[in-house]
């Protein structure tokens, strides 16, 4: 054999450049076509974790994210294994979030050749690269290289989503004589300090301030924290930002941009801050945020300044058009505002002292407002009205923050159990304690993504609350939980198939047919694939669920908890 150490080729010019971008561990499963990639992991000390199916492979790596703050990066064999990965990869598009795919592709030569290669498909690069941010198909190793170091500058400077690289069969195999790229930053969008200013002058005068955060302010919490104290002004945010600021702070509404109260609170606002998101129809369920007689119409008759920050020019004015748009990372604009306004009081302090301040008027005006924290409670105090607090999937999810604790991560799905449960009953103090793709809404999605959470923190306490419907798409991932050793509970709230859709077949007169489904023995099946398994009716989970998620957090093995619901 030859010594590995010796073999400058393709693969070693990508998995060189993987970990000179400190990547320690890859997804995916090894094939006859990528082994190339496989065979320089070890030397490099990169981890090769191997779900059962590729789709699996990448909302591992969309979980492993989303805890570590690192890119997951999915390798796939060709032709099957890279379109079986796609539909996770489509997940990471629609949630703006980092994801590497590498793949080989036919040798060069052969695009649309249709000669009956293993694997051969007609233009792997194109069609992927109409769903993703960009595919690129290479042409060299010191191309592939270079489209590997590109792609991580892009996550850091733009807004973030899954790129992939084709690297052809003997361009893999091929000789390297290049050296690995070093790493650089990626240019960011620059602060434009009139627009900085602006955005200071109209929230200086602001009486009635509201914050709408999403994804795109999850690594600002800080500054986000800062403005929303420095302002007085409640703060509510998207599932994908739930948690951007702890959740238990007076000032905070939670991941209920969708509640008919919160919305209706956007539209009084006299400045509306709206922070990394689109604003999409995924989160607001219907509604609208901020004065508008409908997505994407302002009300004219409405005394309201947006401000609007994305790092994507893109989605500035997407389902609400703004007044003062800010391109930037939210971090640095907050930041800069925050100067600009602490600028500001101190001016007018120092005008006070001297006797020519001008704008007692306001001052006293502001002195006179709601505050901020009084404002969250007269919100909250009509969510009876807007969210049943009491349904299965909050109560499932009030039950599993208390035997697995406040830090708790729960990995949900496109499951009743999440979106009308899990995002808003879980209290959430970090950005991290929520994996869910409302955008895509993908079945499959809970069971992996999970396995990605323990794997990027292992002493952090892991559950995945899903329906049973989306448990059969991806339950073959309990097996690779059990291989890797992880005490991850799994809590399937079996309500017979797809209820949700059969009580939308029940409301358009159409008699219910092809959604009621045959269901395993959920706790049986946990142990067959080597882990526990617990059964618990609806009427005993308040006793027995903490407990069974606090047993389950202790094994070294995954346990599927299988919740009956009305049988």
């Amino acid at each position: 054999m030859n010594d590995e150490h010796n073999v400058r080729n393709g693969g070693r010019a990508v998995v060189a450049t993987l970990a000179a971008h400190g990547v320690d561990t890859i997804f995916g499963i090894p094939g006859t076509h990528n082994l190339e990639f496989y065979r320089h992991l070890p030397e490099f000390g990169i981890r090769a974790v191997t779900p059962r199916h590729e789709q699996g492979a990448g909302y591992v790596a969309d979980g492993y994210y989303l805890v570590s703050g690192k890119p997951g990066v999915v390798i796939t064999t060709s032709g099957p294994g890279l379109t079986n990965v796609i539909t996770a990869a489509a997940t990471a598009y629609a949630e703006s979030r980092p994801m590497l795919i590498l793949s080989p592709g036919v040798p060069t030569g052969f695009e649309r050749a249709d000669v009956g290669m293993l694997h051969e498909t007609k233009d792997s690069s194109g069609a992927v690269g109409h769903l993703l941010v960009s595919s690129q198909r290479t042409r060299t190793a010191e191309g592939a290289a270079q489209a590997v170091a590109e792609a991580f500058a892009m996550f850091d400077s733009a807004r973030p989503g899954p790129v992939h690289i084709e690297v052809p069969l003997d361009v893999l195999e091929g000789a390297w004589n290049g050296s690995v790229p070093v790493p650089f930053a990626g240019r960011r969008p620059g602060l434009d300090d009139h627009v900085v200013a602006r955005a200071a002058e109209a929230i200086r005068t602001a009486t009635r301030p509201l914050v709408i955060a999403g994804g795109g302010a999850r690594r600002a919490h800080a500054e986000v924290a800062r403005l929303i104290e420095a302002l007085d002004a409640p703060l509510a945010t998207t599932a994908n930002g739930k948690g951007i600021v702890s959740e238990t702070h007076p000032l905070s509404l939670g991941s209920n941009v969708r509640f008919p109260s919160v919305q209706a609170e956007s539209a009084a606002a006299d400045v509306l801050i709206v922070l990394g998101s689109e604003l999409a129809d995924s989160d607001l369920w219907g509604g609208v945020i901020g004065a508008q007689t409908s997505i994407g119409v302002r009300d004219d008759s409405a005394r309201q300044t947006v401000i609007r920050c994305d790092i994507d020019p893109d989605q500035l004015n997407k389902n609400l058009p703004g007044d003062i748009l800010a391109c930037a990372d939210t971090a640095e604009f907050l930041t800069a505002l925050m100067t600009a306004l602490e600028s500001a009081t101190a001016t007018a302090a120092s005008a006070r002292n001297a006797g020519t301040d001008a704008s007692d008027s306001h001052g006293s005006a502001a002195s006179a407002r709601e505050s901020g924290a009084d404002r969250v409670t007269r919100i909250r105090q009509s969510w009876a009205t807007d969210f049943d607090f009491d349904a299965i999937g909050a109560r499932v999810t009030r039950l599993v923050e208390e035997g697995a604790g406040s830090t708790v991560v729960i990995s949900g799905d496109s499951s009743q159990v999440t979106y009308d449960g899990t995002v808003h009953a879980l209290t959430a103090s970090t950005p991290d304690q929520l994996l869910y793709m409302p955008g895509f809404a993908t079945l499959g999605y809970g069971i992996p993504a999970a396995l990605g959470a323990k794997l990027a923190d292992p002493a952090r306490p892991v559950v995945c609350i899903l329906g049973d419907g989306a448990a059969m798409f991806s339950i073959q991932e309990l097996m690779t939980a059990a291989e890797l050793g992880l005490g991850i509970p799994f809590v399937v709230v079996d309500n017979g198939g797809y209820a949700e859709i059969e009580g939308q077949m029940v409301d358009r007169d159409i008699e219910p047919f092809a959604v009621r489904l045959a269901r395993p023995d959920f706790a049986k099946l946990g142990q067959s694939m080597g882990g526990a398994g617990v059964t618990i009716a609806e009427a005993d989970i308040d006793s027995a669920l903490p407990q069974a998620i606090a047993e389950a957090l202790g094994r070294r093995v995954p346990t599927a908890i299988h919740i009956t619901v009305g049988h």
